[in-house]
């Protein structure tokens, strides 16, 4: 399932794609720039001084940006780019994550567990679904998801969830509607077009959301 463009809010600031040519919004778009020896660094975050390049979170865009150099053209000078580029916004995406969820709990705004997220989704409280990419498929089925795009994740292992609710593995969560969430949500909506799926997954370098 594409993800698709995302649709720019009003006054939503745009950048251009170093690979596709294409604008886009910046919420759908990871930042990077030249940092000490010309080398380049990204920054999903979006703090880091100096002159920002963009590429769209797709995997796809981001191995074509190495290989083609496209950041010494975006650059206008030749640039160094680490062999783990790409691993590194994955991995920067994925923290941001499960740091947003991790203030999500501490806020009474995210709760795991089937029992639990199971009374939210029927008392309407939940915003968005999140399951564990490597649980159980029959388990994970016991639980309808909340209709709207961006209102359900499998990105996220059970491992990388547990981190987030002080436990070891999580199959389960739950946020609630708010700032939390919606931030949650661009995090996890890139990370769904970088993050790299096991060889042999019929969907893999697709997450599935709805």
């Amino acid at each position: 399932m594409s993800r698709g463009k995302p649709k720019p809010a009003p006054d939503e600031p745009e950048r251009k794609c170093l690979v596709t040519g294409e604008v886009s919004p910046k919420r759908g778009l990871i930042r990077f720039v030249v940092g000490p020896e010309d080398m380049v660094f990204p920054d999903v975050a979006s703090k880091l001084p100096g002159r920002g390049m963009y590429v769209s979170a797709e995997r796809d865009a981001l191995e074509m940006a190495v290989a083609k150099r496209a950041f010494s053209r975006g650059a206008k000078r030749q640039v160094s780019v680490p062999d783990d580029l790409v691993d590194q916004v994955e991995a920067q995406l994925t923290k941001r994550a499960t740091d947003r969820l991790a203030m999500a709990r501490k806020a009474g705004a995210a709760i795991s567990g089937f029992e639990k997220v199971k009374d939210w989704l029927e008392k309407d409280r939940c915003r968005i679904l999140l399951q564990a990419s490597d649980g159980s498929e029959r388990g994970k089925s016991k639980l309808y998801r909340p209709g709207g795009r961006g209102s359900f994740f499998d990105i996220l292992t059970a491992d990388e969830l547990g981190l987030s609710f002080g436990r070891e593995r999580v199959i389960h969560a739950a946020l609630a509607a708010g700032r939390l969430a919606e931030d949650f949500r661009d995090d996890a909506v890139r990370l769904s077009g970088v993050r790299k799926r096991e060889v042999g997954d019929e969907d893999a370098g697709k997450v599935k959301k709805t």
